[in-house]
């Protein structure tokens, strides 16, 4: 058995999971930890907690430290030096006249890496902006291509049911949607009924599809 604590990066973020060293820590705490982009700054959101070795990605990286008020600081910083960085962002985008929208920018904790989320139609030969950006920056720049699924849980809304956005609430990861599932829940067919703000099938499909899916067994019995 292992013990582990599993840290979320960002709101409704991917769950991943550290060894607490001698640490005690409970949700809602701050730690440092160093991940595969660094050293990161991130919020417990599962306890100390025991699990069986085939339950767990080793090696576990350790915990570095508790975080405090001043890393806290950090991190406000970094989100304003961010969100500077994109009207940058932008203005060089355009003077290269690429087809890219920018969605979001961040700063990795220990700030040695700026990081552009990006939605594009195609492939984009970013090789001179990115080279553009690292020479006003002065750090390691990375320019991430994402989906539409992916541009609606960082930026956020409300969904046709009139709620805040699953994906951007509290989901962590997308699971696959089918037109299937509509069609095992009797839904209307029609793209505008059971498509989310980001024009693909509503998250919200597979919830219940289990629950039907077994009503449906049963009935055939």
């Amino acid at each position: 058995m292992y013990t582990v604590i599993g840290v979320r990066f960002k709101t409704a973020g991917k769950i991943y999971y550290f060894d607490p060293g001698p640490l005690t820590l409970r949700r809602g705490d701050h730690v440092i930890v160093e991940t595969a982009r660094g050293i990161e700054y991130g919020e417990v959101v599962v306890g100390n907690k025991s699990v069986a070795e085939e339950d767990v990605v080793l090696p576990l990286k350790q915990v570095i430290r508790v975080a405090d008020t001043k890393d806290a600081e950090t991190v406000a910083e970094n989100r304003r030096r961010a969100k500077a960085a994109m009207q940058v962002f932008r203005d060089k985008v355009a003077s290269h006249q690429l087809e890219m929208k920018l969605v979001d920018a961040e700063y990795t904790f220990d700030r040695n890496k700026l990081i552009f989320y990006f939605t594009a139609e195609g492939r984009v030969d970013f090789r001179e902006l990115v080279r553009d950006l690292a020479s006003v920056f002065r750090v390691r720049i990375e320019l991430r291509q994402i989906g539409v699924r992916d541009e609606a849980k960082i930026l956020g809304g409300i969904g046709p049911c009139g709620r805040l956005l699953c994906c951007s609430t509290w989901m962590g990861e997308f699971d696959p949607v089918s037109i299937r599932m509509a069609k095992d829940q009797s839904l209307s067919l029609n793209p505008t009924k059971i498509s989310g703000l980001c024009g693909r099938l509503m998250c919200c499909l597979k919830f219940e599809n289990d629950t039907y899916q077994d009503q449906g067994v049963a009935s055939s019995h």
